[in-house]
This record gives structure tokens, C-alpha cells and sequence, in this order.
């Protein structure tokens, strides 16, 4: 079988899963849950799963395009506009685009949760929570909830995943905010990319450290932190190297049967480098317990990767509480806060 043959073998057993898993998850609850574009999702999971998606915008070239799941432009497509030369740019989601999407699911009347894009990466959230109170003054007895998932990316995906299956099992909106306020921070990812040329243009770092870094080879490994703030976990001599660090951070957070949840899904998604996501999908299958567990693939979306570039490759997974890593300085800010 030819390369290009098996790759489209493999594309369509992915498919076939991802819609397999979205129909296991998904039945009828008493809950409404709302997600965004930046969920990154598999298109046929978002499908199976029966939510609304609260669709993002971004500009190239000086048009506006919507974040749809790469219906109207492929990944492979923007990707390599990108590497030509174009820039993509987004702008954070106004109050009113909101309010549309509120309102509809208000005349509905189920009860609403809206797990929202991370305020640690931009500011729709605030706008998002904006719109539910218009919402709440123009139908008082409308519930309606916004939650900050802080988990950027499939991460996202992942609880959604997980949200629908609760409200499945009977909980109630009120108490799936409660549930998902927790749940979200055992939810990893570790990424890395292949410049540093997108997060130099979006003024993340300098320009002279994006040079610097590609004359090296230097590839970062990054995560997010408790607030879904990008953090970086450190700084490798080329991709092998990275993608043996996204591996290692795996190893040390996943629980596996350990946590009692051996089958829940990870995600693994990139940004047109599939033949990383391919390989890191193999280390992964080899290790204990995971020969069997449930991998959904996904491409970084139009809006995520307007800031991280061609070539992104990232691992996510359920794990250890990842408030547990924290300083002891950062513990004692979050318990001035009120925080857990």
C-alpha cells in the first residue's frame, strides 16, 4: 500500500471513531452545553455530540473568514498560506455574537452552560458573561451559566466530551458548572511548535528570540497554566527532542487505571504536521494500559493557529490535579483570592 493510501486508511479509521466516540457520549440530558471553535473539535465529534458551537472569527489577507470547522477552507490550505507568507489575525468575540446565540437557546428554555474559550488566552469570555446577563434580564427565569474552562485547544474538547456524558448521567446545570469547575484542571496538554515565528508576530516574544531560536534548531515545549495562561516547560534542541518531552510529561501526569478512568480519551492535535501526531499517537499506544485507549485527532483550528503557526503537535490527556504543581506562592495567592 502507497503512503498517500495508507494515510487515507488511517484518516478514515480516525473518522470513524471520532463519530463512534460522539455517539457514545452524547443522550438526551436536561442540559443545555454551548462550546466555542477554539475546542479545536473533530468536526464529527462536535457533529455526534449534538452541541452548539459558538463559532469564532479571524482575517487573512484583509478578509474575514468564520472559524467552521474547516468546512469552507482546508487546515493543509491555511497552513500553507501561512508558510507563504500570509498572517492571520483574530479579534476577541463581541458581546452582541453572543447574545444571538443566548437568546435562541433562552426561547428554548433548557437550562445553559457555556464552557467558554480561557480567558488566560483572550477576553471573550468577559463578553461571553456580558451577554448572559442581558440574557437574564430579559428572561428572569432563564438559567444560564459561563464557565471558563481554562483549557485551551482539544483540551477543551475533551472536557466538553466528558460534560456531555454528566449531563447524561442526570446532573443538573447548576450542578455541572460545580462539576466542571473542578474537573478542568485535571485535564493536561503539553505542545510544541516549529518556530517561534507566529508567537514573535503575535508579541509574545521578541523578534530576536524567534531568530535566535530558529538559527538553533531550538523547539519549546509549552503547556498552560491554572489560569490557561501559556507557560513554557522548557527549551529543546530540535523536534525529536521536544516530542520526547511532551512524551516524559505524559508519563509523569497520566493515571490511567490508577485514576479509575483508564478509557477516557486523550486528544491529539496539530497543526498540518500529522506525521508528528502519528508518531506521538505510536509512543503513546506503548505505553501500560494505553494500547486500547480511545485517541481523538484534531487539526488546530483557524484561530489558535493564527498564534502558534504551521506545525504545532500537541498531546492532551485526563491526569493528576494540576493545582498540585503549584509554588507555595502561587497556593497562598490563590487561597487570598477564595480559591481552592
Amino acid at each position: 500500500m502507497s503512503a498517500p493510501e495508507e494515510g487515507a486508511r488511517t484518516s478514515a479509521q480516525a473518522s470513524q471513531e471520532a463519530a463512534r466516540l460522539g455517539r457514545a457520549y452524547h443522550a438526551k440530558s436536561n442540559v443545555n452545553i454551548i462550546v466555542d471553535s477554539c475546542a479545536d473539535f473533530d468536526p464529527r465529534v462536535a457533529d455526534a455530540l449534538g452541541v452548539e458551537i459558538v463559532h469564532f472569527t479571524y482575517v487573512m489577507s484583509g478578509e474575514e473568514h468564520e472559524d467552521d470547522l474547516w468546512q469552507s477552507m482546508s487546515s493543509k490550505e491555511f497552513y500553507d498560506r501561512m508558510r507563504a507568507g500570509e498572517t492571520a489575525t483574530t479579534s476577541a468575540v463581541t458581546p452582541g455574537h453572543y447574545l444571538e446565540v443566548f437568546e435562541r437557546a433562552a426561547e428554548e428554555g433548557t437550562p445553559t452552560v457555556y464552557l467558554a474559550f480561557t480567558r488566560g488566552l483572550s477576553s471573550s469570555v468577559d463578553a461571553a458573561r456580558q451577554a448572559a446577563e442581558m440574557v437574564r434580564e430579559s428572561h428572569p427565569d432563564f438559567e444560564i451559566y459561563v464557565v471558563d474552562n481554562v483549557c485551551p485547544s482539544a483540551a477543551a474538547e475533551l472536557l466538553a466530551l466528558e460534560a456531555v456524558h454528566q449531563a447524561a448521567n442526570g446532573l443538573t446545570a447548576k450542578e455541572l458548572v460545580a462539576w466542571a469547575e473542578e474537573a478542568r484542571y485535571y485535564i493536561h496538554g503539553y505542545f510544541t511548535l516549529d518556530s517561534f515565528d507566529a508567537l514573535a508576530r503575535g508579541g509574545r516574544i521578541p523578534p530576536a528570540a524567534a531568530t535566535v531560536g530558529g538559527k538553533l534548531d531550538i523547539k519549546p515545549e509549552l503547556s498552560y497554566d491554572t489560569n490557561g495562561a501559556l507557560t513554557l516547560r522548557g527549551m529543546c534542541r530540535g523536534r525529536k527532542k521536544a516530542l520526547r518531552a511532551i512524551l516524559a510529561d505524559f508519563k509523569a501526569n497520566y493515571l490511567g487505571a490508577e485514576g479509575g478512568d483508564g478509557k477516557l480519551p486523550m486528544a491529539i492535535v496539530s497543526a498540518d504536521a500529522e506525521k508528528d501526531a502519528r508518531w506521538l499517537a505510536d509512543q503513546v499506544r506503548r505505553e501500560p494500559g494505553c494500547a486500547d485507549v480511545p485517541i481523538i485527532y484534531s487539526s488546530v483550528g483557524p484561530v489558535i493557529g493564527a498564534h502558534v503557526g504551521p506545525g504545532m503537535v500537541a498531546l492532551l490527556f485526563w491526569g493528576k490535579d494540576r493545582r498540585e504543581a503549584l509554588s507555595f506562592t502561587d497556593r497562598i495567592a490563590r487561597r487570598v483570592k477564595g480559591e481552592k
